[in-house]
């Protein structure tokens, strides 16, 4: 390394905590240092490139450094970067809000932003609880969610997960939850509880942090009429699946499913700036109007106009690249391939969001894959490959010879 890069070293070890990272392993470790990104690479202070196979966890669509988001974001920094969205408005807000708003028309009306994940779900919640509790129903108290589920990291988005690693300690402490494994489970549910949910969540289609465990078909389709059957509102958590990931533009449209909240994030600005985003109906949005009724929830950077300019340049790059028409192609010829060699033990699939199996330790067979130039991370022993949907037939070969080499090894 360079001098330089051991001086960025040295200063992250001396004061950085990574997230989702064993911390004493990390400091034993020879670390990579990221300074540029390019299409579906990234290149350390080296200069070595990494085929960026987590999409920079799940997040990127078009590629690191696309021309067409960065002179968007470049355009917008001279412009304005931030100002308050608390009683006031910006034009980029105003525009990003009528374009989501727009992939459901008749149903999904209004859109709050917030800044991550885990934020949008917390509207969501926040927003479900107070509206029945000034709106006659101040017994709905609860959420129900599924075994297994991952829906963020804040106290209340954390208290809904399923996975018990990620919320000891003080996700317990959160939200009432209700915990089911499947829809025929729901059917069980106690007339209590469902007389007391406010309303239901899930990661549509596919489970992420559940090694990518896929619902059955129509799931999701079942979901919605029990939802609207009991009157309990019904949650997406789309901060993975949307944006193309499923080869539809959100994975509910698989099943011409319309939430009563849809939360977004990670792939909405490209993968380039933090900004997240609930859209949900009139109803709800009208049950909030009056004294004593205002959603007090916001960030400071609510509706950041920087983030907003990458957002709108990034929707339209799905229509100028055609984005969406060869998601299915390019994840079928991964699955195809992986499927053909030993080793691989099982694999689930939508569209390009793929985790396939293997015997042994997946930590350890990703660090292999670093060696080789592949950049992800693994689900215990799943390996999770989830490119930016500009991957190219070249790239894609590239990384499946990079698996085969470490299943050889």
């Amino acid at each position: 390394m360079t001098a330089q890069s051991d001086k960025w070293v040295s200063a992250d070890r001396a004061h950085s905590w990574h997230p989702f990272t064993d911390q004493e392993l990390w400091e034993a470790e020879e670390p990579v240092v990221i300074r540029q990104g390019e299409g579906t690479w990234l290149i350390d202070t080296g200069g070595r490139r990494y085929l960026d196979a987590n999409s920079s966890i799940w997040t990127n669509i078009h590629g690191h450094c696309h021309p067409a988001i960065v002179k968007a974001i470049q355009q917008q920094a001279a412009t304005l970067c931030h100002s308050s969205f608390l009683g006031l408005a910006n034009d980029k807000a105003s525009e990003l809000a009528e374009k989501l708003c727009g992939f459901f028309p008749d149903r999904l009306t209004r859109c709050f932003f917030s800044d991550d994940g885990s934020t949008a779900l917390e509207v969501a919640f926040k927003m479900s609880l107070q509206w029945r509790q000034q709106n006659g129903h101040p017994e709905r108290t609860g959420i129900i969610a599924f075994e297994n589920a991952y829906h963020g990291d804040t106290l209340g988005a954390a208290s809904v997960g399923g996975v018990s690693r990620f919320i000891k300690g003080y996700g317990e402490s959160g939200l009432q939850v209700y915990r089911v494994g499947s829809l025929d489970e729901l059917q069980t549910l106690p007339q209590v509880v469902l007389q007391t949910a406010s309303a239901i969540v899930i990661e549509p289609i596919i489970q992420g942090v559940n090694q990518m465990r896929l619902w059955p078909p129509g799931m999701l389709a079942g979901l919605r009429s029990w939802s609207s059957r009991n009157e309990i509102h019904l949650v997406l958590d789309e901060v993975m699946t949307g944006f193309g990931r499923t080869g539809e533009m959100f994975a509910c449209q698989k099943e011409e499913v319309i939430p009563d909240f849809l939360c977004l994030a990670k792939g909405l600005t490209g993968g380039t700036m933090p900004l997240a985003a609930t859209l949900t109906t009139d109803e709800i949005y009208e049950g909030f109007k009056g004294p004593d009724r205002t959603f007090y929830y916001g960030h400071s950077y609510t509706g950041n106009a920087l983030g907003c300019a990458a957002a709108l340049a990034s929707l339209a790059l799905f229509d100028t690249e055609d984005t969406l028409a060869n998601v299915e192609r390019k994840g079928e010829f991964l699955e195809s391939s992986l499927r053909n060699l030993p080793g691989v033990l099982g694999i689930r699939r939508v569209g390009l969001v793929l985790g396939f199996d293997i015997e042994g330790c997946g930590q350890t067979f990703c660090q292999q894959l670093r060696e080789r130039g592949v950049l992800t991370r693994p689900i215990l022993n799943t390996i999770v490959l989830m490119p930016p949907l500009s991957i190219n037939e070249e790239e894609l070969g590239f990384l499946i010879d990079a698996v085969a080499s470490v299943l050889k090894s």
